[in-house]
């Protein structure tokens, strides 16, 4: 649980910084912020497995690039059922996925299991 609630956290620093850096994103409040980054957690670990699996040739055809659309596609769901969020296109949720992405790798590999015990 405790897991579930750091990766949560790191998923609302990049949602915070896509609404800061990214044209199209608005997020009305720090709390509609952190219920985004759970809802994000779950649809990506309920809806986007089947919509990789259902996009895998187009994402093959595409060296994986297609994946940045499912992504994107992702975001763009939990803004539609998320009172207080907005994604304002394509391009803007696109750009907010990428950066969303890029900070949870991040994050998740300096608070992985043993990274501490590693860091020297």
């Amino acid at each position: 649980m405790t897991r579930f609630i750091l990766r949560a956290l790191i998923a609302a620093l990049g949602l915070w910084l896509a609404t800061e850096w990214v044209d199209g994103l608005q997020v009305d409040s720090p709390a509609t912020l952190l219920l985004a980054a759970v809802l994000l957690g779950i649809v990506n670990a309920i809806v986007r497995p089947l919509a990789i699996l259902l996009t895998l040739p187009l994402t093959l055809l595409t060296l994986g690039l297609f994946l940045l659309v499912v992504n994107a596609g992702m975001l763009g769901l939990v803004a539609f059922f998320l009172p207080g969020m907005t994604i304002g296109g394509f391009w803007a949720a696109f750009w907010a996925a990428l950066l969303v992405s890029l900070v949870s790798w991040i994050g998740n590999a300096l608070f992985k299991p043993g990274a501490a015990l590693r860091g020297s």
